[in-house]
């Protein structure tokens, strides 16, 4: 069997402040395999982003802490290097484009400054074949002129050329793992297409694996190979995109489905899932969804389910799955 690139185990992320500890990311688990698309989906606030950082060991500290869990990359824990080690690691083995590119690139800098400081730090070479290397990947994500708009400014770009620039920048030194938070939310509809079609295509071609961070469904079924659904810092449920929306095992990803607007069901009404996520400081006992939940009896209020495995690669934390269909 193919081994996993990425595995994430029992991975634990916590805030310490003044108001109390905030349990971003609890006991997180999934694997990442080489050339296949993982999608993290979720509410705002539930923890995606933070497990994205945790990976590449960015969280700030304090406040913040990895206090528990693996990240293996190849088979290496990430969490037992050095820093010096692990900056070897950012950019040239896992790179990572942020949610909106007009606060993630440097205003004082061109685009092809940027993306060639990549390329020099991570491969040795100079100026000129760095450069050489940037156009070359401007062009590669379809940057019109590539050799003038090495030369331009973050603020002399659209919105989706400036995305287009982080791809490239993130691409620049061939990542096997390109974590991807939120790329097309700034986006309006007709360039988030083009943008999530460009990471699919690009992915295809450099074969590496993606982590896509996202609140969209829509996006998910358009480029996701396997899907992890995420509330409160949690997986709810993790399976194969085919399984995912045929066979739902889990109230939460249920309720995310029914809230989608469809064009062949003009007339439904649409559900909303009853209720507030909860706040971090202050989480349920048991299931933290089981406050929102149609599906709720005694026993989740009073004990964590663990992530179930509910049918070959399909898994659940609900001890209700069975009757989610």
């Amino acid at each position: 069997m193919q081994k996993p690139l990425l595995e994430i185990r029992s991975l634990s992320t916590y805030f310490f402040t003044e108001e109390g500890v905030i349990r971003a990311v609890e006991d997180v688990n999934f694997e990442i395999y080489p050339g296949e698309i993982l999608s993290l989906v979720g509410e705002s606030g539930c923890g995606k982003s933070v497990t994205g950082l945790s990976i590449l060991r960015l969280i700030a500290s304090p406040p913040g802490k990895i206090v528990s869990g693996q990240i293996l990359l190849d088979g290496r824990n990430l969490l037992d290097l050095e820093e010096r080690e692990m900056e070897k690691v950012r950019g040239n083995d896992i790179s990572m484009i942020f949610q909106e590119p007009m606060t993630s690139l440097n205003p004082v800098f061109t685009i092809g400054d940027q993306i060639m400081e990549a390329v020099l730090l991570h491969q040795k070479v100079d100026r000129g074949t760095a450069r050489k290397k940037a156009i070359e990947m401007l062009d590669r994500v379809r940057i019109p002129s590539p050799e003038t708009t090495i030369d331009a400014y973050p603020h002399q770009l659209s919105g989706g050329m400036r995305q287009r620039a982080m791809i490239a920048m993130a691409l620049s030194c061939q990542p096997k793992l390109l974590i991807a938070d939120e790329p097309t939310t700034a986006l309006d509809v007709t360039i988030q297409a083009q943008v999530l079609h460009l990471l699919r295509e690009i992915q295809r071609d450099m074969g590496m694996a993606v982590m896509l961070i996202t609140h969209d469904l829509g996006v998910v079924t358009e480029i996701a190979d396997r899907v992890a659904i995420m509330y409160a810092g949690r997986i709810m449920e993790y399976s194969p995109i085919q399984t995912m929306f045929k066979q739902v095992r889990n109230p939460y990803t249920r309720g995310l489905l029914e809230s989608i607007p469809s064009l062949e069901e003009k007339r439904r009404r649409l559900n909303v899932i009853p209720g507030q996520v909860p706040n971090p400081r202050d989480l349920p006992e048991g299931c933290t969804f089981h406050p929102r939940c149609y599906l709720r009896i005694e026993e989740c209020k009073k004990k964590e389910p663990p992530l179930l495995q509910v049918n070959g690669n399909h898994f659940s934390r609900c001890i209700r799955w069975k009757e989610c269909c």
